[in-house]
């Protein structure tokens, strides 16, 4: 089953997008929708344990509640999207009359008796990559393909022109003091995979000091003693050196610019899932 909140879309042509099961209800699911359409009210419906549907079973063995509603009005859904385009948090409240976007986020409510709920939604993770090498391209494409945002910091000029042309925002940095090119917000992953450290210690002091879940940095163990002698000596403080994950990735070693893709990406969404949010905002 997935997450409390997670949203399937249906058209009125049968097509949909989002999902709702492994696949063991979606059928049922546009079937259901398609009668809410013609009704034009909403609904709760129970599949699974304790349903209706007798001929529809969770192979888990599970009962899954969920809450039709038909869209006559997309201003809710073009709000929503504008908050994801823009990254803020927002909320999603549906009542009888209706659905509402809010500019906030909200804690989950739902009653399983009625189509009534509010689902708080935060931005995805932002992968802010600064280094060069294959692994950059390699992280972004990964990232992109789980749902990640991504944006590139590199002195590669040919990783900038190909990032750009695959419409990645990619900014070519010259000099290791541009750290105005850094940017931050509480969901913001900021990664640096730099083979010549020197070019990663003023953008770590910085990044140390921007909104972000998750800071690492690849290297073994020698660069990272390089790195913590290197940003003591700019002052930055024993607690915030401790908080980059080095080396970086749930799997060290990584020999391979795909393997490292996925040892940094499992880390990154796990420390993501992990975090709570909900304090930030």
């Amino acid at each position: 089953m997935r997450a409390p909140g997670t949203i399937m879309g249906i058209a009125e042509d049968g097509s949909y997008e989002g999902s709702l099961s492994g696949g063991c209800i979606e059928a049922a699911v546009v079937a259901e929708a398609f009668d809410v359409l013609a009704a034009g009210k909403p609904r709760v419906v129970r599949f699974g344990a304790g349903s209706p549907y007798l001929d529809i079973k969770l192979p888990c063995g599970g009962g899954l509640d969920l809450a039709f509603h038909p869209l006559r009005h997309w201003d809710a859904v073009e709000r929503a999207l504008a908050s994801i385009a823009v990254r803020q948090p927002f909320s999603l409240v549906a009542s009888e009359s209706g659905l509402t976007h809010e500019e906030c986020w909200q804690p989950p409510h739902f009653e399983p008796d009625s189509p009534a709920f509010a689902f708080g939604y935060f931005p995805a993770p932002l992968l802010q990559i600064a280094g060069h090498g294959a692994a950059v391209e390699q992280l972004v494409l990964l990232g992109r393909t789980y749902g990640c945002d991504a944006r590139v910091i590199t002195p590669d000029a040919e990783i900038a022109r190909r990032l750009g042309r695959r419409d990645v925002p990619a900014a070519l940095i010259e000099r290791t003091g541009q750290t105005d090119l850094l940017g931050g917000d509480p969901w913001t992953a900021t990664i640096l995979l730099f083979h010549d450290h020197d070019w990663e210690i003023d953008l770590i002091a910085a990044a140390l000091d921007r909104p972000h879940f998750y800071l690492g940095a690849m290297g073994g163990r020698k660069a990272h003693a390089f790195r913590t002698e290197a940003l003591t000596a700019r002052g930055v403080s024993a607690e915030a050196i401790a908080t980059i994950r080095a080396p970086i990735g749930l799997f060290h070693s990584s020999r391979d610019p795909q393997t490292l893709a996925l040892s940094t990406l499992a880390e990154v969404v796990r420390t993501y899932h992990e975090t709570d949010f909900g304090k930030v905002v």
